[in-house]
């Protein structure tokens, strides 16, 4: 599993006007054009990926490191949204649960609660969008024009200047269109604040939620893909694309900290936007250096989107079906870095984090939209690393449907299964360095054995008692039900530490850190091996309560292995409460095999 061959399946744009093509695993190009590509030697003619070598091998003769030495300041630079083909099962025509999009007419009836009488936070009402009785189910434009979504660090005045009259021109559409800015917001404040319910589906009890599952991507996939053709729309450029912001790019937010901007937002932290990003956010700052910064950056973009993310369920969450709620859990990559980096930009002074650091409010941002098209960079990029990685293949999944307004005022309905493959949707992305491929964390200090002297000191989870209030560090000895597994067996199934049925205020961002094998009592850093993971969830309400309950996993074959801890029975986990998290209970620490 962990030495997987993949190919690169990054095909050049295509060119504006024209068909999107769907390009084979590898791709042959010339130097003249490589050159233009930061990933590849100039030198380079037919080149493939080794997924965790992490080194492109060209038939020219030449074999060259993926990373190029950047500057410091410039690191978590991405590789850019693949148009590749996948692999995807037929999708039956009689499916079981699949999440039918929402009966927007009934937008708002529900009383959720924690809404108190002159609350800042709006009532779930104003969460809804105009009303329309005709939806259209979506088709494939014809001939349309291929998009390359850049990096925003490398935007040139020109280009800030069309993003700038975009996002002047939706705000000052009337409120009453569909495409006005708010009303865009609207969109995911619905979504994800209790206005929509399950009616569609035979369920109006129950809420729906498009985070902490297996839609977090698809659904924010489709709602850039319509914010963008709006904003093209606006300004008569049907190639217009959002930038991304590649994450600790300082240079890739200073255009948005311009008060005279429509880009510009009150409600931020703008002391933030000036200096490297902190993706292990806790709530408040520290006085972690921007080099220690960086460092903790890149090992957690590697721990999230490679030993965390091993398989499906991993990268994009749990099961979410008809009549369920979202329990299950969300994805690696939207816990962290996805939910800090949210929070680290909403304004301090603001009771909730708005705008950006609330679910409600988030949408009010610009800097929301470049936030969210480097996360969906994040789904390309992942499935490119091979083995396991790939879409999902089960039918409630791929049928599932929302609906969002288009640049024609209409009211379209759309699937999961038709937003896997970006160069049909016809974008791509700006091809730049990914750093964090290379920035495996390494051990704090060698851990063979250390938790056979610990039996007897610490607890195991048969002698806990749970629930286990998490208002202080948890430490626990997790029994192993199977240790010194073979490569195949590993190959097989990996590893994973459980913890379920974290219950926690919704109504507060919540943050706590997860380590293995840690026994000192300052845990370790984020750059080392025993930090695991992270469980961040942003402010939100739901209908008739005001806690979640949600799980959290993480991958252990490769952490086991680089603590040398294999062969050891028990695995002592040791759980971090960062913000919020005085009021969340843990139901159960285990490990499986998956």
């Amino acid at each position: 599993m962990h030495n997987t061959m993949a190919s690169l399946s990054t095909p050049p744009p295509t060119a504006a006007g024209t068909t999107p093509k769907t390009y084979s695993s590898s791709f042959t190009t010339t130097s003249s054009s490589v050159s233009s590509w930061p990933l590849f030697s100039k030198t380079s003619k037919t080149c493939v990926l080794k997924s965790l070598k992490h080194k492109v091998t060209c038939n020219a003769g030449s074999s060259e490191n993926i990373l190029h030495n950047l500057d410091r300041r410039n690191v978590l630079l991405g590789l850019g949204g693949l148009a590749g083909a996948v692999n995807l099962t037929s999708v039956p025509s009689v499916v079981a649960a699949p999440l039918a999009a929402p009966d927007i007419s009934k937008c708002g009836t529900n009383t959720l609660s924690g809404f108190k009488p002159g609350e800042s936070t709006p009532t779930v009402g104003d969460c809804c969008p105009p009303d329309s009785s005709q939806i259209m189910d979506f088709k494939f434009p014809t001939n349309q024009a291929f998009k390359v979504r850049p990096a925003a660090h490398l935007l040139s005045p020109k280009y800030i200047s069309k993003f700038n009259e975009a996002i002047k021109r939706m705000k000052e559409l009337p409120e009453s269109d569909p495409r006005n800015f708010l009303q865009q917001a609207h969109i995911h404040c619905a979504y994800c604040n209790g206005a929509y319910t399950q009616s569609s589906s035979g369920f109006p009890d129950i809420e729906i939620q498009i985070h902490n599952s297996w839609l977090f991507f698809p659904f924010h996939r489709w709602y850039l893909y319509f914010y963008e053709r709006i904003l093209g729309s606006l300004i008569d450029d049907p190639t217009f694309a959002l930038p991304f912001w590649n994450w600790d790019t300082p240079a890739g937010t200073k255009f948005f900290n311009d008060p005279k901007s429509a880009l510009f937002d009150t409600k931020r932290n703008q002391a933030h936007l000036k200096g490297v990003v902190d993706l292990g956010y806790n709530g408040k700052d520290t006085d972690a250096t921007d080099i220690e910064k960086v460092k903790n950056n890149l090992a957690i973009m590697y721990r999230q989107m490679v030993t965390n993310v091993t398989d499906p369920t991993a990268f994009f969450g749990g099961e979410y079906r008809a009549g369920k709620e979202p329990i299950s859990g969300g994805g690696s990559m939207e816990q962290s870095p996805h939910t800090p980096v949210h929070r680290w930009v909403g304004d301090p002074r603001e009771t909730n984090g708005e705008n950006l650091g609330n679910f409600y409010s988030a949408g009010r941002d610009t800097l929301f939209y470049c936030h969210h098209s480097n996360v969906d960079r994040m789904w390309s990029l992942w499935k490119m690393l091979g083995g396991k990685h790939k879409d999902i293949t089960d039918p409630d999944w791929l049928n599932t449907s929302f609906v969002f307004y288009d640049e024609n005022k209409n009211l379209v309905r759309v699937y999961v299964k038709d937003c896997l493959l970006t160069n049909q949707l016809g974008y791509d992305y700006q091809r730049v360095d990914v750093p964090w491929l290379n920035s495996k964390p390494v051990p704090r200090a060698p851990r063979s054995g250390i938790t056979k002297k610990l039996v007897g000191k610490v607890k195991k989870t048969e002698d806990v008692t749970f629930p286990v209030k998490l208002d202080k560090t948890v430490k626990v000895l997790v029994p192993r039900p199977k240790k010194s597994r073979s490569k195949k067996e590993k190959e097989e199934k990996e590893e994973l530490l459980i913890i379920q049925g974290i219950t926690y205020d919704s109504e507060k961002y919540v943050k706590f850190d997860v380590y293995v094998n840690d026994e000192d009592d300052d845990a370790s850093a984020q750059d080392q091996t025993e930090f695991a993971g992270s469980f961040a969830q942003l402010p939100h309400k739901h209908k008739g309560k005001t806690s979640s309950k949600t799980n959290f996993r993480a991958g252990l074959t490769e952490l086991l292995e680089e603590l040398e801890a294999d062969d050891d029975d028990n695995v002592l986990v040791t759980v971090v409460p960062r913000s919020g998290s005085e009021d969340i209970t843990i139901d159960a620490i285990k490990i499986i095999y998956a």
